[in-house]
């Protein structure tokens, strides 16, 4: 089953709105929820008072989400994982290109998500210990107006000091499997240079 747009739409707005700070170790679960509120409320309120001038101009939504939202992804990792076996033979060259790649297209999306951000309720659930060591897992539900809630969970990895993102999961099906998929139809055709040069397209794309 592949996600829907929408709903990977749902979970650009709300990765953003919890992975505003450095999250940083805790030994509670419950911390770990609470952390992630009061990144949220601190997300909402720097784009409350930042709205006017991103309505202006657009394009400083790209400065928002770089500063806020990428020190927290582990996208190389990210990365590697969706492009899947092919990443071995990759270049080392072509790797920091898909990774670039990879990490514009997504601050993209979640650029424009945050442009028409509409106040989802978002409930939040106690932090889990996650499936991998020195990983966890945070479930919360989404809930638009009108629409049933949508499950997202966050899979975090300790790196040093840090926690690092390093995939998402909406409705059962991860954003790495997602892309994955994607990715392995273009490289198929193309091959590695072909994926890079999809992405790359992409991204030349205005907002």
């Amino acid at each position: 089953m592949t996600a829907k747009p929408t709903t990977f739409f749902i979970a650009a707005v709300t990765a953003l709105l919890l992975f505003a700070q450095t999250i940083q170790p805790v030994l509670a679960n419950e911390a770990a929820t609470d952390l992630i509120k009061r990144t949220a409320t601190k997300m909402l309120s720097t784009l409350e008072m930042q709205r006017a001038d991103v309505d202006r101009d657009p394009r400083l939504i790209y400065q928002l989400v770089s500063e806020i939202l990428l020190p927290h992804f582990d996208f190389a990792a990210i990365t590697q994982s969706a492009v899947g076996s092919s990443w071995r033979t990759a270049t080392p060259q072509q790797r920091t290109a898909l990774i670039d790649g990879f990490q514009q297209m997504l601050v993209r999306t979640y650029a424009r998500a945050l442009l028409n951000y509409t106040g989802q309720d978002i409930i939040y659930q106690s932090a889990k210990p996650g499936t991998r060591p020195n990983t966890v897992i945070v479930p919360t539900l989404v809930r638009a107006p009108g629409a049933a809630a949508v499950p997202i969970d966050y899979r975090l990895k300790q790196q040093g000091s840090e926690w690092k993102v390093y995939d998402v999961v909406i409705e059962n099906v991860s954003l790495i499997a997602n892309y994955r998929g994607q990715f392995r139809s273009i490289i198929s055709s193309g091959g590695i240079d072909g994926l890079i040069q999809e992405l790359t397209t992409k991204n030349a794309s205005k907002l």
